[in-house]
């Protein structure tokens, strides 16, 4: 009965492997099972993304300055207009700041003209440092991009349509 509630003894080896194997990829976790023992190695990843946009904060003033040239300039407010009720658009769940790539370096989630899958991320919104995925709620071509990268949006805001 001893050998039954005796715990399996952890092979500290494998475990230095597993770290290492996370640092020479870019995997953020490994999991190993081995019968009744199971060995999960994970490590914390930093929102580099983060800190690299700086034009998050200084986007805030960009919507209290957009009315400023719909009273001056007439083409404007109709793009602006159009943005928010595009037929078909998927919007934004959220207030934030739209990136159109996972990091600065790295190339757009998807571009229009691009086949995209459900579930398939198109861009993401951050928001007080949390970066969410907005996702294709259904399979199709991304057929337009309402965004740029960088650009803050509102709750409700067009992001994309697909078709």
């Amino acid at each position: 009965m001893a050998s039954n509630t005796s715990r399996p003894q952890i092979d500290s080896k494998l475990v230095r492997e597993l770290a290492d194997i996370l640092k020479d990829t870019e995997l953020t976790e490994i999991e190993v099972e081995r019968g009744e023992l199971k060995i999960r190695v994970a490590r914390k990843m930093e929102a580099a993304p983060a800190a690299y946009y700086a034009p998050a904060p200084a986007a805030a003033p960009a919507p209290a300055a957009a009315p400023a040239p719909a009273a001056s300039s007439a083409p404007e407010a109709p793009a602006s207009g159009e943005t928010k009720s595009k037929a078909g658009a998927i919007t934004s769940p959220m207030v934030g700041t739209a990136y159109l790539r996972p990091s600065p370096d790295a190339d757009q989630f998807k571009k229009p003209g691009d086949a995209v899958k459900e579930g398939e991320t198109i861009l993401l919104v951050e928001a007080m440092k949390t970066f969410n995925p907005i996702t294709a709620p259904k399979s199709g071509t991304l057929t337009e991009l309402l965004v740029e990268d960088a650009q803050p949006v509102e709750y409700g805001e067009a992001l994309f349509v697909i078709s």
